[in-house]
């Protein structure tokens, strides 16, 4: 929490992002059994695997249990099982509007959406204005049993999402966000509504995780910038940024902003346009576009980092060295004078090397002590080059 908020800890927290593929994993089991039955869910899964490698955990499952307005409904039409997946359709309702969506349970992959609610804008609007409303209420039950589990292993937060193509893309179908662009030049109207509902949503759930003081919030929008133009991302997700952050510093409760892809310009607009505190996963070429030296000189004293280990070359496909490696240059180029979070990219594979996430630990713990040694840094850098 003190890096979260631009402080100077006692070492370089080690955070890498394990978020569901590798809690899975390592509890054994298809990983339906998580996804489709909750045994265990992956929010327990998650932290078994804090504990398991010694990261500094990072619990971004804060679940509120919304209650949403209407009378809601859900069933399960069909079911079809083969060796490597589940795929489920149910039948919908809230209120008199009635969908089908479908997803796909896999053996060893999480679930995908393979058929959603919303597969014409324009023709299925209502559905759109039932499921972009506003909840009216939350049960804290989980919430506070979440809480509890983690204990002192990690940061807990709470995800709040805010508008844009990112959001809507997990709601809509068809072409998805080919669909979304078409609407926004031919039916601008429908997108400002749409913005305005999830405005309204988004703001309305941040009021009611206030109340409830997590340790940070967490704003999702994976794709932010990579999912949509700038200039759309600006019109479309910008405005609400700004309230969701303005309103968690008023609250004292820190923000942590999320959006894997293409991340550049928009770390730019957090640092000098809102009040957030912290920004991930800041990814590399050809995933992103960051350079995590250039960011902390630009926006260090404005911004906390939290990144951004290559997933697929260095943890994925990398030695322990080449681990080490990375990590020792991530702390050097951000770690100085706090406010950074050694992490990944984004979410690490299934089958990343366990030595390699020990070996993060490891190089933290060794490396990562304030004040840091930046020369003993550089010597073990020259030394495994």
């Amino acid at each position: 929490m003190t890096a979260m908020t631009n402080g100077i800890p006692d070492r370089v927290p080690a955070t890498p992002d394990i978020s569901n593929m590798i809690p899975a994993r390592l509890t054994g089991k298809p990983f339906w059994e998580l996804y489709y039955f909750n045994e265990p869910p992956v929010w327990k899964a998650y932290i078994d695997a804090v504990k398991y490698f010694g990261i500094d955990g990072w619990f971004i499952y804060g679940d509120m249990q919304w209650q949403w307005p209407g009378d809601r409904h859900e069933a399960i039409e069909d079911l079809r099982k083969s060796a490597d997946r589940w795929v489920v359709r149910y039948r919908c309702g809230i209120d008199d509007v009635n969908y089908q969506r479908e997803d796909a349970f896999f053996i060893a992959d999480p679930p995908t959406w393979t058929h959603k609610p919303v597969q014409n804008i324009v023709k299925d609007w209502k559905i759109i204005e039932k499921l972009l409303a506003s909840p009216v209420g939350y049960n804290p039950s989980l919430f506070r049993q979440q809480r509890a589990a983690l204990g002192d292993l990690g940061a807990f937060g709470v995800h709040v999402g805010y508008p844009g193509f990112q959001n809507w893309f997990s709601i809509i179908g068809g072409n998805g966000i080919e669909e979304q662009s078409y609407v926004y030049f031919d039916h601008h109207d429908l997108i400002e509504e749409m913005r305005v509902l999830q405005d309204k949503q988004s703001v309305t759930q941040m009021e009611m995780v206030l109340q409830e003081k997590p340790d940070f919030v967490i704003l999702g929008g994976s794709g932010t910038i990579t999912l949509q133009s700038p200039s759309i991302a600006r019109e479309l997700s910008l405005p609400t940024i700004k309230k969701l952050t303005a309103m968690a510093r008023q609250a004292g409760v820190p923000t942590l902003l999320h959006s894997c892809g293409k991340e550049r310009i928009l770390v730019k607009w957090l640092a000098e346009e809102t009040d957030l505190n912290c920004v991930n996963p800041l990814e590399v070429l050809p995933q992103g576009d960051c350079d995590l030296a250039e960011l902390k000189r630009t926006y260090g004293k404005r911004l906390a980092l939290m990144g951004n280990l290559h997933t697929t070359d260095v943890m994925r496909f990398g030695t322990p060295q080449d681990v080490k490696r990375a990590c020792l240059q991530a702390i050097l180029d951000a770690g100085q004078d706090g406010g950074f979070i050694l992490s990944t990219g984004d979410q690490c594979g299934r089958d990343t090397p366990d030595e390699n996430i020990f070996t993060m630990v490891e190089t933290t713990r060794t490396f990562g002590q304030y004040p840091l040694d930046i020369d003993r840094i550089k010597e073990e850098l020259k030394r495994i080059k």
